[in-house]
């Protein structure tokens, strides 16, 4: 395949942003992938691979490590931000002086505002106002992208021309976009689902059985919904790979680092321990905090993620936790207007 006139850049080298980085040069495109630790990308450039994170991938040419944010913006009008949810503010602001005028971002992060539990698009808005925006979201580990297993994700924007133009660029056999125009039910799928697969892991790591982990699931997509349609997303988006399909992956597999974690706090572990064990982020963790204030602000009801948010942050007992889940007075299942 050809390789692309224009360079696109990829701003987050964690294993994520590499998986991303690698279908795009595949795909024949120029890519800068940058990383902000410089030793780790020199290292990246010399190994032509991420063996922290992917190990065995080779980068393609066309795949350019850099910790040189200038050089990876240099020349180039679309950037992918891949940085965990806390640092993309910080990576906006970085970005702020680089960006040119017609310059389009699309980010892959999967969680909320740090400051104050906004929705990701929100702060773009904010802080770099008037471009093209759009948001990669779906099931898709890693280590499956890399390794070019089939994967289909959503890519949604208000500006259809910006969600064909990333569509095409994704497009291979090996990985498959669907647009979509719902920017904030798909980053509400993408964000949600890690709590829900702290307390599906938590579940789990208690031994409670495939009933409870179905139970989780199931009553855990209607608080997105609840959530969504509080914000106008589209509830059927939530039905797609951004919401269920998100979901199931992320609370089934233990490629979760979500998951993982509610195993280890489900056995009994520290949360630091739990962490330290997994050595990557974990999103759920600081998602767990902005989902409650983002619910609590718009009044709207999500017990399971505040019984996460409870565990992990007051330190409840995950015993109690469920205790308090399944002691709730009952109501009609199809009701969206509470737990």
């Amino acid at each position: 395949m050809a390789v692309s006139a224009q360079p696109i850049a990829v701003l987050g080298a964690g294993s994520w942003g590499t998986a991303l980085a690698l279908v795009l040069a595949r795909n024949g495109h120029a890519v800068r992938l940058w990383g902000h630790v410089p030793s780790q990308m020199e290292t990246l450039a010399a190994e032509r691979e991420n063996r922290r994170y992917l190990p065995g991938v080779h980068f393609p040419q066309t795949l350019e490590p850099t910790a040189d944010l200038r050089r990876a913006m240099d020349g180039v009008r679309d950037a992918l931000i891949v940085v965990p949810s806390h640092a993309f503010r910080e990576m906006l602001q970085q970005l702020v002086p680089l960006i040119p005028a017609d310059g389009r971002l699309i980010w892959a992060t999967k969680g909320l505002d740090s400051d104050g539990g906004g929705l990701l698009h929100e702060v773009v808005g904010q802080l770099v106002p008037g471009h093209a925006t759009a948001v990669l979201s779906g099931p898709s580990f890693a280590a499956e992208v890399a390794a070019c297993k089939p994967t289909a994700v959503t890519i949604a924007s208000a500006d259809r021309q910006f969600a064909d133009d990333m569509v095409e660029r994704f497009y291979s056999e090996d990985f498959r976009p669907y647009s979509s125009s719902d920017v904030i039910g798909v980053e509400l799928g993408g964000a949600v689902k890690n709590v829900l697969a702290i307390a599906t892991g938590i579940a789990d790591g208690m031994e409670l059985g495939a009933n409870t982990r179905a139970g989780l699931i199931t009553r855990g997509l209607a608080e997105l919904v609840r959530l969504g349609e509080s914000l106008d997303a589209d509830p059927l988006t939530f039905m797609g790979l951004s919401g269920m399909g998100d979901l199931i992956l992320t609370c089934t597999d233990n490629q979760s680092r979500n998951r993982r974690l509610g195993m280890a706090l489900g056995r009994g572990q520290s949360l630091e321990r739990a962490v330290a064990d997994i050595g990557q982020t974990v999103e759920g963790i600081y998602t767990a905090r902005e989902v409650r204030t983002l619910a609590q602000r718009l009044g709207v009801e999500m017990p399971i993620c505040d019984q996460v948010y409870r565990i992990m942050v007051q330190g409840l007992p995950p015993a109690e936790a469920v205790r308090t889940l399944m002691t709730r007075a009952p109501r009609e299942e199809t009701s969206l207007g509470d737990g």
